[in-house]
């Protein structure tokens, strides 16, 4: 007599999802052209800094340049290379009663489908914190050396990233205050719903004495 076959196969769960999301973290650069100008404009304006004598002796002409470059920074990494590499956005908005307002955003990695590279916000990060330390260090040169028509310029580098600096920070310790905040009323309402049963057995405990001592 045939014996019949045994199954010894076993149903396992496969997450498909947590592994394409890992393997998106880890992949390579997906934003080639925001991670480029996110460098770009700002290393461009450091490098003209350096050479500028070297290739133009007009003051003017090397003051206006570098001002130009710094200013496409802080607007492309403001609007654009902040929210594809990072998924962080910071503005200022002017209510109804003329009152101005700044407004941080997190973008939640977990819901989103473009979520940025472990290397794009590597580079993110490192080129938004280097730069203005470099500029700081031209700040203290210039003045050593004495160079002050330079210095309104280097204060203006200064100025323009350090703004971009503080504002991701700030969108980023705000993300994960407002995490803190979900996962406390989180544990408040499973507290209160634990502890509502309980008054509710207790009633009800109450309410059969009464019946029996009437």
């Amino acid at each position: 007599m045939k014996q019949p076959l045994v199954d010894d196969t076993e149903d396992v769960s496969l997450d498909f999802g947590n592994e394409e999301e890992l393997a998106l973290r880890k992949a390579k650069i997906r934003h080639p052209l925001a991670t480029f100008f996110h460098l770009f404009f700002r290393v461009s304006a450091i490098v003209t800094y350096l050479l500028c004598d070297w290739f133009s002796k007009s003051f003017v002409a090397c003051f206006v340049t570098i001002l130009l470059l710094l200013s496409f920074d802080f607007w492309s990494v403001k609007n654009v290379t902040g929210r594809l590499l990072v998924g962080l956005r910071w503005w200022n908005q002017i209510d109804e009663d003329g009152k101005s307002h700044w407004v941080f955003e997190a973008k939640k990695v977990s819901t989103s489908i473009a979520a940025s590279t472990e290397v794009e916000a590597r580079i993110f990060w490192l080129g938004l914190i280097i730069c203005p330390v470099i500029w700081t260090v031209f700040f203290f040169s210039t003045l050593f050396s004495l160079k002050l028509k330079w210095l309104a310029l280097v204060i203006a580098g200064i100025s323009l990233q350090a703004a971009n600096l503080y504002g991701y920070i700030h969108c980023k310790l705000g993300g994960k205050k407002s995490i803190s905040k979900v996962t406390s009323r989180f544990l408040s309402q499973q507290m209160f719903q634990r502890e509502r049963p309980e008054e509710i057995q207790g009633m009800d405990v109450l309410k059969d004495m009464e019946i029996h001592n009437h």
